[in-house]
């Protein structure tokens, strides 16, 4: 089987390249070890984040640092065996928080950002998945009048600057909007009001990857570490024992990428931050309609298909390391007296991982010196939120068009 371009990934990232990529003429097959939007793409907070210009920065305060070095804080912890291998990445990303170079990878940022809800729009039209999407926004919670007020000016600064909107909701407010919260315990809200919200991310991913078969493309299963250089481009082999060709190559394997990309010479210093998800039944006379993020607590509950979704912050572990959910042990709790959230749905707590870069961006273009190959990963937070921006600004780097933003940014060439 031969094609123009192999995917490898068919997370929300790959799906995204592998239709930019057809729709650009090119033949493609996305390949991956099991069906489309089955990993991280499918465990994450649902929210196509159109906020979102500033990426989550390494905390910077000495007190936060230090109660991070405790292994007790409710949006952090981390795997002590991991800090060896990950600590290299960790200083970078700390020197990349502070404020002058924050600024300038931030209005990198901003510029994807800016592309998420037009390019998510085009493929959910096409796909006719708009019964999958909720356009209400999502609501920033704030426990305390001190917190609630910074949080009313930053968010002003991000509408005047980034063109974000928002609106503000005091106490009394947000029983309006939300009278299932227990907001006896809140100061009031930020409620973002340009994000979508899906009720099932996996369902989305799953819409566009029937979208780019409808259009013609292949979806193969196999080993992506399978892939091998060949004299006119790239191989795999697929879990049948078939042999898969290609001129050119995108790695989209999201966490797991650099483990395929180092072995032809392209090790840039990825790092991942786990986290975790349960589903909750929703209680017979309390209501949540909105996504909501308890800010000073670090978790988000999202009104999913499944039930009431409650996410958590980041865990520094190994991809491959056992699942330590104390993180979601430890909010549920503090979740269940805020929000409806009644007895849990599933067996086990999903745990995924989200491919971080020391300096918040992904990493979008040709690979340096390894001719056809192109890799789209390092999303971050924002995987899902990016995917379609992704593809669309790689298939024009791919196919020699001009992109709509600048991409030297992104360059996997850049100085991590």
């Amino acid at each position: 089987m031969k094609y123009d371009v192999l995917v490898l990934g068919a997370g929300m990232v790959g799906v995204s390249c592998a239709l930019h990529l057809q729709a650009k003429g090119r033949s493609v097959a996305l390949f991956d070890r099991q069906a489309a939007g089955l990993e991280t793409s499918f465990g994450n907070a649902g929210i196509i984040q159109r906020e979102a210009v500033r990426p989550y920065a390494f905390p910077r305060a000495l007190s936060v640092i230090a109660g991070a070095a405790t292994n007790r804080r409710f949006d952090v912890r981390y795997h002590a065996l991991a800090l060896p291998r990950v600590a290299g990445p960790l200083l970078r990303y700390f020197n990349h928080s502070a404020a002058t170079p924050y600024q300038k990878i931030s209005a990198d940022y901003a510029s994807m950002i800016a592309l998420s809800i037009e390019s998510h729009d085009e493929l959910i039209r096409a796909a006719q998945a708009e019964s999958l999407v909720k356009k209400q926004g999502w609501l920033m919670l704030m426990r305390s009048e001190k917190n609630l007020a910074a949080a009313f000016a930053e968010a002003d600064i991000l509408q005047l600057e980034n063109g974000v909107n928002h609106q503000k909701l005091n106490r009394q407010q947000l029983a309006a909007l939300e009278p299932g919260i227990a907001n006896d315990q809140l100061a009031g809200a930020v409620h973002w009001t340009d994000p979508w919200t899906l009720r099932s991310p996996g369902d989305l991913v799953l819409a566009y990857a029937d979208l780019f078969s409808q259009r013609g493309g292949e979806m193969l299963l196999g080993d992506a570490l399978s892939l091998e250089k060949q004299a006119e481009g790239w191989q795999v082999r697929t879990q049948s024992g078939e042999t898969v060709t290609a001129k050119e190559v995108v790695i989209a394997l999201g966490p797991w990428s650099t483990r395929l990309t180092e072995r032809f010479g392209f090790a840039p210093p990825l790092f991942v931050k786990r986290g975790y998800h349960m589903h909750y039944a929703t209680l017979a006379d309390r209501k949540l309609e909105h996504w909501v993020l308890d800010e000073e607590r670090g978790y988000l509950v999202a009104p999913m298909k499944n039930g009431l979704r409650l996410t958590t912050g980041a865990e520094l572990a190994l991809v491959e390391s056992p699942s330590t959910p104390t993180q979601l042990v430890d909010l549920e709790p503090i979740a269940r007296d805020l929000l409806p959230l009644g007895d849990r749905v599933d067996a086990e707590p999903w745990k995924g991982a989200r491919p971080c870069m020391p300096d918040m961006k992904p990493v979008i273009g040709a690979v340096p010196g390894v001719e056809g190959m192109w890799c789209a990963f390092g999303h971050g937070h924002q995987g899902f939120t990016l995917g379609p921006a992704t593809g669309q600004l790689l298939a024009s780097l791919m196919t020699h068009e001009t992109p709509q933003i600048a991409m030297q940014p992104f360059s996997p060439a850049r100085r991590f």
